[in-house]
């Protein structure tokens, strides 16, 4: 029962953030002072948490083989295994990500900058970046297009260079 219980907080409290997410970024495109938002869409999103997708359904399947074993009701497999599916639901559902100076907006939570190692970004479906201290064990994948991931690749490098400055400067030049 502790399990469902704490499964089910992380499952509502991560569903409550994404549906805020529309509150906590409401406009999307270039910011003035250098920053942007975007949206991604549903298939974005599939490929960016198809990591995550697969370790839910190995979540879903073990407790199958464990549940006799152990005396675990089959109800309460089943609760978990629908709390895992809801959850999954929340990986694939389109989000919103900005970026501004202090701080990166992903899945509906505000990460400062000084938490984030970045390793570059060469193209592809998605950007990684790295939270200090847990080595690969917790990346942090954005997701989006191909243009707007390259454009916050771009304000990235910038923030992790110290050049955010120049890059708001250059920015607003174009403009």
């Amino acid at each position: 029962m502790i399990v469902i219980a704490l499964t089910a907080s992380i499952v509502l409290f991560d569903g409550w953030k994404l549906m805020r997410s529309k509150q906590d970024i409401p406009n999307l495109g270039q910011f003035p002072t250098g920053g942007m938002a975007w949206q991604s869409q549903m298939g974005q999103e599939l490929v960016r948490n198809v990591t995550m997708l697969g370790a839910i359904v190995v979540m879903i399947v073990a407790p199958w083989f464990l549940a006799e074993r152990s005396g675990t009701a089959t109800h309460w497999v089943l609760i978990f295994d629908v709390l895992l599916g809801i959850h999954g639901c929340w990986l694939v559902l389109p989000k919103r990500y900005a970026i501004t100076k202090d701080a990166l907006w992903v899945d509906g939570f505000s990460v400062d900058w000084n938490r984030l190692w970045w390793t570059g970004y060469s193209g592809g479906s998605s950007i990684t970046l790295q939270r200090k201290g847990w080595w690969r064990l917790a990346p942090l994948p954005l997701g989006g297009s191909d243009e707007d991931l390259a454009a916050a690749a771009l304000r990235i490098d910038a923030i992790m260079v110290g050049e955010w400055d120049t890059l708001t400067n250059l920015l607003n030049e174009e403009e």
